[in-house]
């Protein structure tokens, strides 16, 4: 997979995470090395468990929308921590008490830390063509 379209799906599941007002959202890009068996972590935290399920159907469902369905989706009835595995990335939605217990950034603390805005990708170098660039015209001076 290009490493553009993974960043955007990336990208679409924190945005659905952020449109259920996750909290504590946090991206880590994992090390080649490390043993991580995917490449990015996003951690999110929800106040109780309908929140924390609601958060997990708008990534799920956003990510269907997009032509992705997870291989697996654990803890979603007890809500304590919810963790749905789209094999190149993982969204993890906690509770604030099963996030402090599990602490995966610290775990983790090797990878990179990411911002939402990391993830667009590079704006595309338009050519410059003399032929399609219209003649600008130089003001007279007063």
């Amino acid at each position: 997979m290009k490493k553009n379209e993974l960043r955007k799906q990336v990208a679409d599941a924190i945005q659905a995470c952020l449109d259920k007002k996750a909290e504590e959202l946090s991206i880590l890009e994992m090390e080649k090395g490390s043993g991580a068996f995917t490449d990015y972590f996003v951690l999110c935290s929800g106040t109780n468990p309908r929140q924390i399920q609601a958060i997990a159907d708008e990534v799920e469902l956003r990510l269907k929308h997009a032509g992705l369905r997870p291989n697996s989706v654990e803890g979603y009835n007890q809500a304590e921590w919810v963790l749905i595995d789209y094999v190149d990335f993982v969204v993890h939605i906690f509770s604030e008490h099963a996030r402090k217990f599990y602490n995966l950034e610290r775990l983790w603390k090797s990878a990179k830390r990411l911002q939402p805005s990391d993830l667009k990708p590079a704006p595309r170098k338009r050519k410059s063509s003399s032929r399609l660039a219209p003649a600008r015209k130089k003001r007279a001076k007063a």
